[in-house]
């Protein structure tokens, strides 16, 4: 699945499985917003369709075309998606503000951006197969929690399950507390990390993010993407 283009509120989002967290400092909002009852799309459809319109505007409903909503969001293919520990937010927007604007690299999201009111494992996929490159941001928080350490062998699965997800997975080393080499799991020190503190670290992003792989990877996911809408209209 892609992310909506535009309109991606941060909010409330659990990276530790019980834990809520925001890009922003707006917690005691989001605490009381959290408290309200969750509503599905599938609850508001069912409503709609036991609930019964007055003559008039059901006849006037069935009278109009269906119109393409032009406010819709559309979806995009990211370059890539950092997830991240839930300690780690700040840093996380610091290095996706870098490979935005100082190399060139858009769009990208960090995990708490991911919209809110769905389940943790359906963001994670959506992150995973709706961008071309996921960044673990390996500090010494990472590896501190369950979900964290779910979110990398899951991502590793994935790139070694699908053909053209192979190399998607980059484990980034940032300026700031970076996990130690040798504190490195096993699987994650088979990959060559980008390590920013190196002077080659501007060559070895060039390297990495490569358009040509971007396309391709955006080829197969829209031509997935067509083939889930085709089905589910059939």
């Amino acid at each position: 699945m892609g992310i909506g283009k535009s309109k991606i509120d941060p909010c409330p989002h659990s990276l530790s499985l019980g834990k809520s967290h925001s890009v922003d400092t707006s917690q005691r909002h989001h605490e009381s917003d959290s408290k309200k009852p969750e509503i599905s799309l599938r609850d508001v459809a069912e409503h709609s369709s036991t609930t019964e319109m007055p003559t008039g505007v059901r006849e006037r409903a069935d009278g109009m075309e269906e119109v393409p909503d032009e406010d819709a969001e559309e979806e995009v293919f990211l370059k890539f998606v950092i997830l991240h520990a839930e300690d780690d937010t700040h840093e996380a927007l610091r290095v996706q503000d870098l490979l935005q604007n100082n190399f060139g690299i858009r769009p990208g999201i960090i995990f708490a951006e991911m919209p809110c009111g769905r389940q943790h494992l359906q963001n994670l996929d959506d992150a995973v197969n709706g961008s071309a490159w996921t960044i673990l941001l390996l500090t010494k928080n990472f590896l501190r929690d369950a979900w964290c350490k779910f979110q990398f062998y899951s991502s590793l699965m994935n790139s070694v399950n699908r053909q053209h997800k192979y190399n998607s997975v980059i484990p980034m080393r940032p300026l700031n507390n970076p996990l130690p080499r040798e504190r490195t799991p096993f699987a994650l020190r088979t990959i060559n990390a980008l390590e920013e503190e190196s002077r080659g670290f501007p060559t070895q992003v060039e390297k990495i993010f490569q358009e040509s792989v971007y396309k391709t990877q955006q080829a197969i996911w829209k031509e997935t993407r067509n083939m889930v809408r085709k089905q589910f209209i059939a």
